[in-house]
């Protein structure tokens, strides 16, 4: 007898629902916690934001975005005072795919850092869909120079 059927259909109904709605919310929570890799690009370019690269030393050496402020995850507790604190600046943080960004978001937030998201997809997308990357410490370009 397969197991699904040791389920009542209404009990399975409602167990599907719960999964679905709990699925939601945690996807409006990630969602207002992420941002696309359009957008984080957009907003590093024009200025209006600070692009947090949390990759450590040696991944950096692999090629950064133009103008991304460099890091390291396990230098932010000794390096706080680095990250922006104004609300109308904000930061976008950025790994290699977009969990420890995540994790250190949720950190950030526990110290006030309201202004703070993660980058969706990380440096490998922004590597994979071939979009400029300098090395570490070259100064950025304005767009178009």
């Amino acid at each position: 007898m397969p197991a699904r059927s040791l389920l009542p259909a209404a009990a399975r109904a409602a167990l599907l629902g719960a999964t679905v709605l709990l699925a939601a919310c945690g996807d409006t929570q990630a969602s207002a916690d992420a941002v696309s890799l359009e957008v984080a690009r957009a907003e590093l370019e024009s200025g209006r934001a600070v692009l947090i690269d949390i990759r450590e030393p040696e991944e950096h050496a692999t090629g950064v975005a133009p103008g991304a402020q460099l890091l390291p995850m396990r230098q932010l507790s000794r390096r706080l005072a680095e990250v922006p604190v104004d609300p109308a600046q904000p930061v976008l943080l950025i790994c290699n795919t977009q969990n420890r960004s995540s994790a250190t978001l949720r950190a950030l937030r526990e110290r006030g850092y309201g202004h703070v998201r993660y980058v969706d997809g990380g440096m490998r997308e922004w590597a994979r869909r071939g979009w400029p990357m300098v090395p570490p410490g070259q100064p950025a370009r304005k767009p178009g120079t």
